[in-house]
């Protein structure tokens, strides 16, 4: 039989873990981690110039330079499998004074994934930069390794509970403490690698860089894993004490 206390504290942890682990996967299947704003454009060679960038963007070789330039100057969304900028819906671009605009987006291939990042952006020649690299590669494997945990720890779960066994639930809290670890270098790899592009690969004048909602629903579920874990640690924790206890006076 399993104190009230306990199955209460189960159950909390149950439903931050699922909070938590739902927030992760949105934020891993959106494009939204960070946004550029760019100005209106104005003038025919202009809009010849974005409508080049945006057609390379869209069917050009992969290419980090290319897409960093065209994702600045076309209010561009990035985020860990996902690159997408806002243009017009209609093929004649910005002519009309309140033409309706889309959300265009190329997806990161897992070989795209693992492509090497320059000292100088879209120059192979420049050497390779192995701290933007890996941090990109971090970024990118961190958040399936942070789902790979959970879905381990709720397999153990409902093995447990149909033994009707408290035994795994330290385990399991430490799957999720090394989940939520996971996410949250996630964001602080993802937030460096963002730092270093932008000192190889400076923005455009009144172009405006921030971070979007997919982060912070990643930032949000890190924590929440965590209290989920804390809550498994202290009933697995206070079960032990108790049964030991009881063990102690049966024997007395």
């Amino acid at each position: 039989m399993v104190d009230n206390r306990y199955a209460t504290a189960l159950v909390i942890a149950c439903v931050l873990s699922i909070l938590a682990t739902v927030y992760l996967s949105v934020a891993i299947g959106t494009q939204h981690w960070y946004q550029y704003s760019s100005p209106t454009v104005r003038g025919e060679a202009n809009v010849s110039e974005l409508r080049s960038l945006y057609e390379e963007f869209m069917d050009g070789e992969f290419d980090e330079k290319t897409y960093s330039d065209t994702l600045f100057r076309l209010n561009g969304t990035v985020g860990l499998w996902w690159r997408c900028v806002l243009v017009s819906a209609n093929a004649v671009w910005y002519k009309e004074p309140d033409v309706k605009m889309v959300l265009d987006c190329r997806s990161f291939t897992l070989p795209q994934q693992f492509t090497p990042k320059y000292r100088e952006p879209g120059n192979h020649n420049s050497g390779e930069n192995m701290l933007r690299t890996y941090l990109w590669r971090c970024q990118f494997l961190l958040p399936l390794v942070s789902l790979g945990l959970v879905l381990l720890a709720g397999l153990t779960g409902f093995c447990a509970c149909l033994c009707r066994s408290l035994t795994p639930t330290l385990g399991i809290g430490v799957l999720h403490l090394l989940a939520g670890l996971c996410t949250l270098a996630t964001v602080c790899c993802y937030l460096a690698g963002m730092d270093l592009l932008h000192k190889v690969s400076m923005l455009p004048d009144k172009v405006d860089g921030s971070l979007g909602w997919s982060l912070y629903l990643a930032l949000i579920s890190s924590p929440l894993h965590m209290m989920a874990a804390a809550l498994l640690v202290w009933v697995a924790r206070s079960h032990n004490q108790n049964y030991y206890q009881m063990t102690a006076y049966r024997v007395a």
